[in-house]
């Protein structure tokens, strides 16, 4: 067992820890106030490979792999959560093309997607099917050499940022088929619809894609017809789970430094609040949440660089990093007392952007869902 990461890693690191600190941290009071994506960004994450991480180098990508991912996505979470969760969903927009893509598909859409060129996200969440993708109500019906889709996706991250949507849509129903479609923002009949305004991750876009008798080409078909729940599940189950693990990673450690350096400046009873046990135990605990949750998502990480399978290991890493970030972020704002719910004050913000971890990617339950399956398997 080796624990330790090597040079090429943290050297990645370190340069996301820069990144965030000199090009994202300057932004994040205004990504708070008007609640918009910080898209002239962009340019700046294509050249750095942090839109390619994952994608190999013959595609301009930097092909690093997801243990990788994590440790940039936790270093872009501890300044800005929102702007780590907008890439890793960048991330797993381009997983399904990756993972299921014809070599033509992959020639064409990789390499812009890398580059930065263009954005790609998932739909696949409705009002009626979120944890139960059987119950999605998009529809998809072939005419010619084309597909026409309609329908309403709902809660869709980038929603109106991305070029690139993997839609899942259902193609027969005796028995029920779904079929993953690549749909691009120009085509016929496809528009963003509500911008969703959420309690936390102020800047990162969610809202809903409408499809309004849609046109796709056939070609635009991923995998093969019938393949859409394998298509987008095993994309959200192993990138989209743990992207979430990584920004609570980041979240977590921006409130335990938070909260330790307040505790040694803050004087009540004549001395800092650090020497107060009630203090030191919640540090304590949250220090130990953090490690604890850094090795489930490295380990996981790890075993899908592997080609291994990881979907209970990613399961267990997403229960227990956002849960942890949940519990952490509100123990600084504890720690913090009255000036913990001042806006001048970062750590409600993690609080804010913390209970937002938990529902995205499936929610804690359905987590649970998986792993004791797994168990009674």
């Amino acid at each position: 067992m080796d624990f330790g990461l090597s040079q090429e890693l943290e050297m990645l690191r370190q340069s996301a820890r820069e990144f965030a600190a000199t090009r994202v941290a300057p932004l994040v009071e205004r990504m708070e106030e008007d609640g918009k994506f910080p898209l002239e960004l962009i340019p700046a994450l294509g050249e750095e490979g942090y839109l390619g991480l994952t994608v190999p180098q013959n595609y301009d990508g930097l092909g690093m792999g997801y243990l990788a991912r994590a440790l940039v996505l936790e270093e872009i979470a501890r300044v800005s959560c929102a702007l780590a969760m907008a890439l890793q969903v960048f991330h797993l927009g381009i997983e399904p093309v990756l993972a299921y893509g014809s070599e033509e598909q992959k020639a064409a859409l990789l390499p812009p997607l890398a580059r930065g060129e263009r954005l790609a996200t998932a739909a696949v969440t409705e009002s009626g099917g979120g944890s139960d993708p059987t119950a999605t109500q998009t529809r998809a019906r072939r005419e010619g050499d084309e597909w026409v889709l309609d329908g309403r996706k709902v809660f869709i991250t980038n929603s109106h940022v991305a070029d690139l949507f993997t839609v899942l849509a259902r193609t027969g129903d005796d028995p029920p088929r779904f079929t993953a479609f690549l749909v691009e923002k120009d085509f016929p009949g496809f528009r963003p619809g509500r911008e969703e305004h959420k309690v936390g991750m102020k800047g990162c876009n969610t809202g809903e894609v409408i499809l309004d008798g849609c046109r796709v080409p056939a070609d635009h078909v991923l995998g093969k017809e019938g393949d859409g729940l394998k298509v987008t599940l095993s994309a959200i189950s192993e990138v989209g789970r743990s992207g979430m693990a990584a920004c609570a990673l980041g979240v977590l450690g921006a409130a335990l430094e938070a909260a330790t350096e307040y505790s040694r400046k803050r004087v009540l009873y004549g001395q800092p609040i650090a020497r107060l046990e009630g203090i030191q135990w919640k540090l304590a605990q949250m220090s130990c949440d953090l490690e604890a949750a850094r090795l489930l998502t490295y380990r996981a990480c790890w075993l899908k660089d592997q080609g291994k399978r990881c979907d209970v290991e990613m399961a267990q890493a997403k229960l227990f990093a956002t849960e942890a970030a949940i519990r952490g972020a509100k123990e600084a704002v504890d720690v913090f007392g009255g000036y913990g719910c001042m806006m001048e004050y970062p750590v409600q913000r993690y609080y804010r952007d913390a209970i937002l971890l938990g529902p995205s990617a499936g929610t804690s339950d359905i987590m649970r869902v998986v792993i004791a399956r797994a168990l009674t398997r």
